[in-house]
């Protein structure tokens, strides 16, 4: 789809400005034990679900906030969990909203096109206003959904718009990945850019693919930094603490300016997370 196309002249467009851009900013990012740390952690299996339209009632697909305030006007990142066989009506929202798909199938697109099911590790936009409809197959789906500003909200395609924006769906094999001989900063890791101009204050999406086994730490310097698991399973430590926090899919860390986040991953599976900042960040094991 030309979607696809457009998305990955653009990818390479960002990978060229984040990779020198993240080289040389390097030693702002902290390489000592924090103070202060603020270092918050949340768990998948301990989120609240509820109704994401229930106007619908029983139709309607569930959804769990993870960090934010999906009903109220600050950035939001939540997940949304659809039945096997799910098909939404035509449909247009307020806000624009990025998604990436966690478990299951997911087709987002204009109501005539051809299904297009993305596997977990897919990711898409849809901008507010533009009619779609959203489908789901699979014994289990679910995607992460984040908002720039609320609140989120499902109205009818008679209240359509058009912002000039343009939707873009990214199947998971079309996702360009970079390591440490393209990127210092990866480490061990692999790094893949999907939104966001990569300089300090710009908020930006970004991809961190962690090999199996994977022992080491992400330090950041952003005032915002959200990281969400979308595939395999890691190890969290808090800092000061012993006891590690097992991170499903859906599960998610958090913090404000300069941190460190001490993470191992189990060695049987590669491990993907996403992360949503406005400062810099480097993987180091």
């Amino acid at each position: 789809m030309n979607k696809i196309n457009i998305l990955v002249l653009i990818l390479i467009l960002s990978t060229a400005i984040g990779c020198d851009n993240i080289q040389n900013t390097d030693e702002k990012i902290p390489t000592e034990k924090i103070a202060n740390p603020t270092n918050k952690v949340s768990l998948a299996s301990e989120l609240n679900w509820e109704k994401l339209n229930p106007a619908r009632g029983d139709k309607s697909p569930q959804a769990a906030t993870i960090w934010g305030d999906r009903k109220g006007s600050p950035a939001t990142g939540f997940l949304v969990k659809f039945v096997d066989g799910f098909s939404s009506p035509p449909h247009i929202h307020n806000v624009t909203y990025r998604g990436m798909v966690i478990k299951g199938l997911v087709h987002n697109d204009d109501p005539n096109a051809e299904k297009m099911w993305m596997p977990a590790g897919s990711f898409w936009t849809q901008p507010a206003g533009e009619s779609h409809i959203t489908a789901a197959k699979g014994a289990e789906n679910i995607a992460y959904i984040e908002i720039d500003s609320g609140p989120y909200l499902v109205k009818p395609t008679e209240e359509a718009f058009d912002t000039g924006e343009r939707p873009v769906n990214v199947d998971k094999s079309n996702i360009i990945w970079l390591d440490k001989s393209e990127l210092p900063s990866a480490g061990g890791a692999e790094v893949a850019f999907l939104w966001g101009k990569q300089k300090d204050n710009e908020l930006r999406g970004t991809l961190v693919k962690l090999p199996a086994g994977f022992e080491g730490k992400i330090e950041t310097n952003g005032s915002i930094f959200h990281a969400v698991v979308i595939e395999g399973e890691v190890n969290y430590q808090m800092p000061n603490q012993q006891k590690k926090n097992a991170l499903a899919p859906g599960s998610h860390f958090s913090s404000e300016g300069k941190s460190i986040h001490q993470i191992s991953a189990k060695a049987s599976k590669e491990n993907v997370i996403y992360i949503r900042t406005n400062g810099q960040f480097k993987v180091a094991t």
